[in-house]
């Protein structure tokens, strides 16, 4: 028999109008990292919209991934996560990663992922948001991206003679799709078939990418997983203030040298923000989109209901205890009184009601201690009810969206994150591998945990390729319609249920109609 050498493949390469890149091949899967979308946000052009990037000479090495975004880290992270994103860090960060089957011309459908992290924390590059499980099971083009975040993504120090815009953060995205767009044909994918899909604050992104007029035309479809619809977004006034207190944190007198300061300095007083801003039962939200008219034209919840948006395929859905990730953990929020809650939810529903709400959160969850109600109730606030009422929306106007709730209890902490938020993210992804390092997946059945990943992660598939998530392994899932408001449950038994928030919904419907 003549001898036969097994010879590794050669690297990918692609040719782009910027240049050529190198590639690299893992485990069959053709990966190509830190690919430049814009030119590095640095020096003059830090809080400036982003640019055009000038491109390359010779062959440009995309093996290895580039700096996150500039953010705030603590080493050993935190006891839920395990931490969102880790150094290095650099201001010149707007690159993305690219994970497709192979560099052809197999126009297979694109799949565009948008991090959260409270719009402070993240990576594209993480690796639990790494794309191979998609490309490899599903047969598509797999993008992540990075982004402005925190002080240099949400916050624009005002100076007559710039050109600074709000929203430096939408711009970057924006111009991350605008590249999909015009160069994914070349790494196998189909520029006419892009989903954009987000968790938390990039499921906010999500929804304003979609609703924006520069990106009329370029998605297809949205995934929105754990969208705080419920945020009270400001205006530029507001936000004005807010900067405002931020320039004073940092030391700087003026926009100019606050521009001169190095980044580091700029994330340092971030946590002086985080201080001044936290109110007592809210989720703490330093940094927001501002909803300016211009770069944000309104709140993203109502952007999939106007224009080329109201036409996208939408998937959307929240986890049951959203809010026990930030609250279930703090000593403080656990001894919690009654009358603290009480007059919480007076807040949002008058001092009147107040009383009779507490009693009916109570009475949804036998044993609730004061604790259990107030996050109840900020998940319904922020989450749960804010994406119903999305959905309420599209099916009076027959654009149904899938709706889901994520309902599996995590074993961690004594089971007190229950449903979590962000815990849907490892089943999305089905690549458990890379989230060892999260305390809150510690405990849980491996046989339930591979058998609810394989559902929901070829549920995500089926619908990035036909807009439709029903898979033969799955019951059949109806669109939320106005009369059955079918919702999927993802448990350790998937059931579709009607009405799932019901109970959430017309609690807060009495208060709208108050």
């Amino acid at each position: 028999m003549p001898h036969t050498e097994h010879r590794t493949p050669p690297p990918p390469v692609v040719d782009l109008s910027a240049g050529r890149l190198r590639g690299a091949t893992e485990d069959g899967i053709c990966v190509f990292r830190a690919v430049p979308y814009a030119a590095p946000p640095v020096g003059d052009l830090r809080w400036r919209p982003a640019r055009p990037h000038p491109g390359w000479s010779g062959t440009r090495d995309a093996s290895a991934d580039g700096p996150s975004a500039p953010q705030m880290y603590r080493e050993g992270g935190d006891p839920v996560l395990g931490g969102h994103g880790t150094p290095p860090f650099d201001e010149d960060c707007l690159t993305l990663n690219v994970w497709t089957p192979a560099a052809d011309d197999a126009r297979r459908p694109v799949l565009l992922w948008i991090h959260g992290g409270g719009f402070v924390s993240g990576s594209g590059s993480m690796p639990g948001y790494g794309g191979e499980t998609f490309a490899r099971d599903g047969d598509l083009v797999f993008v992540g991206i990075n982004y402005r975040i925190g002080p240099l993504g949400y916050l624009s120090p005002e100076d007559d003679e710039r050109d600074e815009a709000a929203n430096p953060w939408l711009s970057d995205q924006l111009a991350a799709l605008r590249w999909v767009k015009e160069n994914i044909a070349s790494f196998g994918g189909d520029p006419g078939n892009i989903t954009v899909a987000g968790q938390s604050g990039g499921a906010v992104s999500t929804a304003a990418l979609a609703g924006h007029p520069q990106a009329a035309g370029l998605i297809r479809r949205v995934i929105l997983q754990s969208p705080p619809f419920g945020l009270d977004l400001p205006g530029p006034d507001a936000y004005r203030e807010r900067t405002a207190a931020y320039r004073e944190l940092t030391g700087a007198k003026t926009a100019q040298e606050l521009r001169a300061l190095p980044w580091p300095a700029l994330i340092g007083a971030a946590g002086g923000l985080f201080a001044r801003t936290t109110r007592w039962g809210h989720w703490p939200t330093p940094f927001l989109p501002v909803v300016d008219g211009d770069t944000l034209p309104r709140h993203p919840v109502r952007a999939l209901l106007h224009g080329a948006a109201a036409d996208l395929d939408v998937m959307i859905g929240w986890t049951r205890e959203e809010a026990n990730f930030g609250f279930a953990l703090d000593e403080g929020y656990a001894a919690a009184t009654r009358e603290q809650v009480t007059d919480r939810i007076a807040e949002t529903f008058g001092t009147g009601p107040a009383p009779e709400v507490y009693a009916a959160y109570e009475a949804a969850r036998p044993g609730a201690r004061p604790a259990d109600v107030l996050m109840d109730l900020i998940t319904d606030e922020l989450f749960r009810v804010p994406c119903v009422g999305l959905a309420e929306a599209r099916a009076g106007t027959g654009r149904p969206v899938w709706a889901y709730q994520f309902d599996l209890q995590a074993a961690a902490h004594e089971g007190r994150l229950g449903a979590a938020h962000c815990l849907e993210l490892p089943f999305v992804f089905d690549n458990f591998g890379h989230w060892a390092h999260a305390p809150f997946l510690a405990g849980l059945a491996p046989a339930v945990r591979d058998g609810l990943a394989r559902t929901m992660h070829r549920a995500w598939i089926a619908f990035v390729r036909t807009g439709d998530p029903n898979h033969p392994g799955m019951p059949h899932w109806h669109p939320y319609g106005t009369r059955t408001r079918t919702t999927m449950r993802f448990d350790s038994v998937v059931t579709a249920l009607d009405d799932l928030a019901g109970p959430s919904r017309r609690l807060h419907e009495a208060r709208g109609a108050q």
